[in-house]
This record gives C-alpha cells, structure tokens and sequence, in this order.
C-alpha cells in the first residue's frame, strides 16, 4: 500500500503488487474526471470515488497516497487528451503549432474546472508529452531554442487566456438566459450611466451601434463564435510571432 509520506510523484510509486489489482490508476483518475465534469471539482472526493468505483473509502489508498495524487492522475489524464497522434500531426511549424493549440482549448473547454483548480497539480509525464509536441511543432522553424520557447510560450498564453474567458462568457450568458429580467434591469442601469461624463468612448461606441446596428455589431454569443474569434487571435499572434521571429 502506498504510504503518504512519500514525496515520489505517483508515477515513481510502483502500483498494487497484485497479478491483477481490481482497480488502476487510469480507472481512478477517469471518474474523477467524470465527476468534476458532472459537478465540478469540488464534488471530487477519496469517498465520491470509492462510490463510485463500488469499493471503499480506504481501499484507494491501496493505489494512491493522498487525494493530490488523485489530482495528478486527473491533470495527467486531461494532458493525454491534448496530444495529437503522430499520423495526425501537421508539417511545418505554424499548421503544427495551430493543431497543438487548437487541440489544447478544445480539451480546455470541455473540463472548464480545470482552468482553475488544478495549479497545484504535480508535473506528470503527459505534460513531458505535451511539451515534447510543442517542442516538434517548433522543430523546423529555423529557430535557436530561447525564440522556440518564447514562441510556445506566447501560444500557451493566449490559449489558457482564451479557453478561461471563453468559459466565463459562456457561464454569464447561462445565466443570463435563466434571468432576463436581471438582464433587462443590468441594460437599464449601464444606459443610464453612459449619460455621465465618465464613458465617452462606450458612449460613442453605442451611438455607433445604435438604430438596429447593435445586433450585427455584437452577434449571439455562442461557442461556435467564441471559436471563430480564437482563430483570429491565434493567426494575428502567429502572424505577430511571425514577424518579429523572422520566421516564413
């Protein structure tokens, strides 16, 4: 049994040494996901999981120490998804570095949670995985290695940025839609104080958009447009990186 006073991370640890343990790691690590996708991450629990595994509490910690190895297992699991297989994996550093990112905000977003609660999460060997893809993606850019970081880096950025507002949006327009008469009254409110003398550029903005122009100014907020304009920003970073890397 794993004890929880080893600092080894969990991939150090060797498992159950039985032929065929009844659980894995994998299993745990899965409906953990499941149920931070379900519910969120705080539903995650050592007694949720034995639940719903049909096992006991205390039977996990014969596959792992603590409840942050669980966290590890989970980040781990969610890093696999983001790797892209080798028949799949575009030629040339810009298709590349688009299909990483890409594939990094889809996976984001479908485990919005993770956005912000797995920061103490142990370094596993998928995020080798991940960054070994962005390291190939960068590979025959022409680039000494600190221009190679900058670049990923700089992606990475703008992608964790994008997926974290894209989900907050998405959250606010939920809740929006539950509550139009909170909207109407928050509408209310904000024409009201582009009266005073403090909003002259969202004034201007507004009278621009004004007189049936508003709609098509600001479309329906949906993923699909949130989507289309991470593309835009994706290629005007690329096209930025671009030109200050030097790079074709």
């Amino acid at each position: 049994m794993a004890t929880g006073n080893d600092s080894r991370p969990i991939w150090a640890v060797p498992g159950p040494a039985d032929r065929k343990p009844r659980y894995t790691r994998e299993q745990i690590a899965a409906v953990a996901l499941r149920i931070a996708d379900a519910e969120g991450f705080d539903a995650v629990t050592m007694k949720r999981i034995a639940a719903e595994l049909g096992a006991g509490t205390m039977t996990l910690y014969y596959y792992v120490r603590t409840k942050a190895d669980v966290v590890a297992l989970m980040q781990d699991a969610i890093l696999a998804e983001l790797l892209i297989p080798d028949d799949e994996f575009p030629a040339g550093w810009r298709a590349a570095i688009t299909a990483v990112a890409r594939r990094t905000r889809q996976v984001l977003m479908a485990h919005p949670w993770s956005l912000s609660s797995l920061d103490e999460a142990q370094f596993g060997p998928n995020a080798m995985r991940h960054f070994e893809q962005s390291l190939a993606a960068t590979a025959g850019a022409g680039l000494p290695a600190e221009a190679r970081l900058e670049l990923i880096a700089a992606v990475d950025d703008y992608v964790a940025g994008n997926a974290l507002h894209s989900v907050e949006a998405l959250t606010r327009a939920r809740v929006a839609a539950a509550d139009p008469d909170m909207v109407a009254a928050a509408i209310a409110y904000g024409t009201a104080l582009l009266e005073s003398e403090d909003f002259s550029q969202l004034k201007a903005l507004y009278g621009e958009s004004a007189g049936g122009q508003a709609e098509r100014a600001m479309p329906p907020l949906t993923e699909d447009a949130l989507a289309s304009q991470f593309e835009r920003g994706l290629q005007a970073l690329l096209d930025g990186m671009a030109g200050r890397l030097d790079l074709a």
